[in-house]
């Protein structure tokens, strides 16, 4: 199982703070996620996602994963 955290608009579009996921790869948890919570769908292809710690854009498994951090812009100086 997975914890998946939302953070600033993610976590407003998202509705939660966070929550415990179970697919096996980013892009199935990318759609689960816009499934779940629509109101992702503008959001989330802008976001960062945190796998572990580490920036990940593409696809790969999330089988040995254990924190997924959901990230949007931004802004501020």
């Amino acid at each position: 199982m997975t914890r998946v955290r939302y953070f600033a608009a993610a976590a407003e579009a998202a509705g939660v703070d966070a929550e415990e996921r179970h697919e096996t790869s980013l892009e199935a948890l990318r759609a689960a996620v816009v499934a779940e919570h629509p109101a992702l769908v503008d959001i989330l292809p802008r976001c960062a996602v945190m796998v572990d710690g580490v920036r990940s854009d593409d696809d790969r498994p999330l089988d040995d994963a254990q924190l997924i951090d959901v990230l949007p812009p931004f802004a501020g100086g």
